[in-house]
Parts: C-alpha cells; structure tokens; sequence
C-alpha cells in the first residue's frame, strides 16, 4: 500500500449555500498541516438545522466549479443521494467502511460549527469515527459549553498522533482569517448593485458567482 492510500482523508461537510473562499482555505490549511492525501467536500442534501437550501443540483456543481484547480479536493455526493436529513454520523460510518478500520479520517469544523457540535444527531460518536480538526483563529479564545470543553480536553492532541490513529484525536487547523460566511453571502447577492460589487468575486471561487448570475440563484 502507498502512502497516499494511508495518508489521512480529510471531510467537510455543510450546505455550501454558497461554496466560498473560507471553505477552501480552511480545506487547504488543513490539508497542509495534517498531510491529508486528499478532502471531500460534502454538500449536505438536507441540513436539518437549517431552512430550505438552494436545490442540490447547484449546491454540487458550485463546489464543483470551487475546487476544479485543486487536485487533492474532491466532491462527494452520498447525502445527496440519501433520502432525508443529512447527519454527519451516518456519512462518517459509511466512509469508515470504504476506507478500513485503520485509516484517519478527519473530519473538519470551522470554530462556530464546533461550538455547536453538542446539538448534532449522535455527536458523541463522531469522535469515535474520525479525528476532529476544528479551525482555530489566532488571538480568539475558545469559550465553549462544558461538554465541548470536556470533549476537547480529553481528546487534544497533535498531527503526530493523528496520522498514527484512525480516529478519537481533536487537533487545532491554524487558519488563515478569512472574514465570510454563506449568510453573509446570499444576503448581499440578493442586491442587483452588491452582486456586482469587485469584491463579490474575491469571495467566491472563479466559475462561481458566473454560475450564481447564469442561473438567477439568490436574486
């Protein structure tokens, strides 16, 4: 077996309601500092804690359009195609299935999903399955519920130990500070003037905001 086939997989989830810059550079930082052979990008099909998400088809083919020059990224579709809510667990039980028992698989959470990890279905178990790599700003002090604070406390290690265990290691992704969220985003492309704003552009990946104005998303 290579070392790319036992190199970690990196895993990160969301709506990606739009794909934007700071999915890929947490997605890049990431893959650098855990010497991930590679991540998949896994839009959620239905996230069932937020509302009603731009239809599938565009989530996918933006992420597609997002990560087409970055070789070690790629697009996978099971929550898509399962039917009903998507829950992380269930994603992070089938991949551990594909990829064996021993190979890491990290599973990758911007600071605010982290902070709210203690509502996801079965939270607890995903630990169990994959490594935890929670992005981390500097100078920004972690101020976290108390089983968060225990789950982090007990599970805080180092890329060291993370490459050598397939799962239960919780290490910080030093990120560069990207100022964004999707939110943000589909608020400001609902104005005709703000779409056209440069710096729309410097937020989304080439191909992207193209595709959003093909395809009259978020007007």
């Amino acid at each position: 077996m290579t070392r790319d086939e036992t190199d970690p997989i990196g895993l990160l989830g969301g709506s990606f309601d739009p794909i934007h810059v700071g999915h890929l550079q947490l997605a890049r930082d990431a893959a650098d500092q855990f010497r991930l052979a590679r991540v998949l990008f896994v839009p959620a099909g239905r996230a069932w804690q937020k509302g009603p998400a731009t239809p599938a088809m565009h989530r996918a083919r933006m992420v597609e359009l997002a990560i087409a020059a970055q070789p070690r990224f790629g697009l996978d579709r099971r929550e898509l195609r399962r039917p009903g809510p998507s829950f992380t667990v269930d994603t992070l039980r089938e991949l551990r299935q594909e990829v064996g028992a021993q190979r890491p698989l990290v599973l990758l959470l911007g600071a605010d999903q982290f902070h709210q990890l203690d509502t996801w279905s079965r939270w607890e178990q995903l630990i169990e399955l994959a490594h935890l790599g929670v992005a981390a700003r500097a100078g920004h002090a972690l101020r976290l519920k108390p089983a968060l604070a225990t789950l982090r406390n007990t599970h805080l290690g180092n890329v060291a130990e993370l490459t050598q265990r397939p799962a239960g290691v919780l290490v910080d992704v030093t990120m560069t500070p990207i100022e964004c969220s999707s939110s943000q985003l589909r608020s400001l492309l609902g104005n005709a003037a703000l779409r056209a704003d440069p710096w729309m552009a410097t937020m989304l990946a080439p191909g992207v905001l193209d595709y959003i104005r093909q395809h009259h998303l978020y007007a």
